[in-house]
């Protein structure tokens, strides 16, 4: 055998697959998300592996499943064959890099040969481009590392991991068949990557520290506004730490929910603008200076862009620059500034806000002899059900506007799509935020799915998933006849919003499961939910349960209601 001269020079070789699933292991990585396919089965993790294979039922939903671990764990990843399982996963990709979650998407190719000779091969378009794919998904990624030659191999892996968690979004890697096994050197491994901020200019952030504590220090009744990004960029302890230190009456963005500790004495509330409830609303579009941090000014996180804050009145904080009024300052990001601003912050001038929604019924709802479970009471009652550390999951439509009237106990985490709105995302997302939790079950407690019938028929099969890997989530089924937000843009009668009706808790035992380890419900009154609410042993989420809620075919959160008739209105703009 020819002696490999380049491999013979490695200090301790190792193969690349396994250089790379210890590279995920050492930024906390456990399982990766897929479906096999030929051109990945050498590089999927094998048993003796640093990290787990949770293998899907669909291309697409492993993209779902490690947006959702990626956004209980801090990052996540997903491996696909080339062309058709790459491709099938790009959607919930694009949603990843929508919202700024940080996934690792493993390609397995072809043999670097079999495309350099250009090979009819299947899961080609039949023309020998083999870079078409590739092409597609640079525009979803942040970086990308194509696996073509050994000897730079662990240089490229390090380099867009590192990007990925930086950056906070998706990042794409190729593994050609025939690079599986090559050696690289496993000496890199004993250093860390460099997991720290591009370095900035001392001088240029110390002045954008004086600017920001000018403009705080003489306004006279200051708000702070958090939203996604705060969650994303990891600056929820400087955010923690601002409100507690300074007081000031503290809200958050529909797609901010959960970034802030809701039991604060100082947290108001969600400000979407019209969407809002009115004293927030009020509060907010009247104060002097907004301290935004992370903001996603998005059509659905502002209830159809009817935000009413003036850009003179705002300081804008991001990762990658500081927005001061209409001074912009590229390159200057938000964890450093925080941090100096808090720690050199004097006290302030504080105008009280206003009450957070309360975690009860209104008397009015509570007292009415109406058995329907309607949103008006549905979501307030949630936050009575709901535990500290609970991972609380809503799908795109009622469950996620309705959400925002749920008041949170302490260090619940929030997963929703609201910018990119893949209907179906949050059943596959439930299934990887349900195994990060169970992975990491001394800092998080339950997984809580809540969804709608229409949704839910889009990515059902992943129920499957959860049931194989012994997760025990609670999923609610909204059972309200289709597609409730569509209604409420257009075609409140229209045929094609409506959904075949399922025997849905019925699918659970379909996908045999162990009839000891799981249990379904059939709620179609506000008294049978406050029942199974009220039941310890629903409650301590042993096994799966699965719940179909029944709501009346028409009813909606009122913050849908206006947004969907914003959006209507946008979308008949000529």
């Amino acid at each position: 055998m020819a002696l490999d001269i380049r491999t013979s020079s490695l200090k301790q070789p190792i193969d690349v697959a396994e250089y790379l699933f210890r590279r995920l292991h050492e930024l906390g990585i456990r399982s990766v998300h897929g479906v096999p396919g030929d051109y990945n089965l050498y590089a999927l993790p094998m048993r003796d592996d640093p990290v787990a294979t949770v293998s899907q039922m669909k291309d697409e939903i492993p993209g779902y499943a490690a947006d959702g671990y990626a956004r209980v764990n801090g990052i996540g990843a997903l491996v696909t064959t080339f062309g058709v399982g790459e491709l099938s996963a790009l959607n919930a990709v694009a949603g990843a890099f929508s919202e700024c979650v940080p996934l690792v998407h493993i390609v397995g190719q072809p043999s670097t040969l079999s495309q350099r000779d250009g090979m009819l091969l299947h899961h080609t378009l039949g023309n020998g481009n083999f870079e078409v794919f590739a092409d597609m998904s640079a525009r979803i990624s942040c970086a990308v590392a194509k696996l073509t030659d050994a000897s730079n191999t662990a240089e490229k892996i390090d380099h867009v991991l590192r990007e990925c968690w930086v950056q906070s979004r998706p990042v794409y890697i190729t593994l050609p068949t025939d690079i599986v096994l090559k050696k690289v050197e496993g000496q890199r491994l004993q250093t860390p990557i460099d997991l720290s901020p591009t370095p900035i200019e001392e001088e240029k952030e110390e002045y954008v520290v004086g600017v920001v504590l000018k403009y705080l220090t003489s306004a006279k009744n200051p708000v702070i506004l958090v939203d996604a990004c705060a969650i994303r960029h990891r600056v929820l302890k400087e955010t923690h730490d601002l409100i507690e230190k300074s007081g000031l009456p503290a809200f958050v963005a529909p797609m901010g929910k959960g970034a802030v500790d809701e039991t604060l004495p100082n947290y108001c509330g969600v400000y979407a603008g019209t969407g809002s409830n009115a004293g927030v609303q009020r509060r907010v579009e009247e104060s002097d200076l907004v301290l935004s941090i992370g903001a996603i000014k998005s059509d659905f996180n502002t209830a159809g862009f009817t935000y009413r804050v003036s850009q003179l009145s705002t300081i804008d904080f991001h990762s990658t620059y500081i927005r001061v009024k209409y001074s912009e300052y590229p390159a200057v990001g938000m964890k450093r500034v925080l941090r100096k601003v808090i720690d050199r912050m004097p006290k302030l001038n504080v105008e009280k806000g206003v009450s957070a929604p309360a975690s009860t019924v209104s008397a009015e709802l509570r007292d009415s002899t109406d058995p329907n479970i309607t949103h008006d009471w549905l979501w307030p009652r949630i936050g009575q059900f709901l535990q500290p550390n609970d991972i609380v999951l809503t799908e795109t439509g009622t469950a996620n506007f309705g959400i925002w009237e749920t008041r949170f106990p302490k260090g619940v985490t929030a997963i929703s799509q609201i910018l990119w709105g893949s209907i179906g995302y949050a059943t596959g997302s439930c299934q990887g935020a349900a195994l990060a939790q169970k992975e990491d079950s001394k800092k998080f407690n339950r997984t809580i799915l809540w969804t709608g019938d229409g949704s839910f028929q889009l990515t059902a099969q992943e129920v499957s998933t959860m049931i194989r890997h012994e997760l025990n989530p609670i999923i609610f089924c909204i059972c309200n006849d289709g597609y409730t937000i569509e209604r409420f843009i257009h075609g409140m009668e229209a045929t094609y919003n409506d959904v075949q009706p399922w025997k849905y808790k019925d699918l659970v035992a379909a996908f045999g499961a162990d009839p000891r380890k799981y249990k379904t419900f059939q709620i179609k009154t506000k008294e049978e939910l406050n029942q199974l609410f009220d039941d310890k042993s629903f409650s301590s989420a042993p096994y799966l349960q699965f719940v179909e809620v029944y709501m009346p075919k028409e009813d909606a959160p009122k913050p849908l209601q206006l947004t969907a008739k914003a959006s209507a209105e946008n979308n008949a703009k000529a």
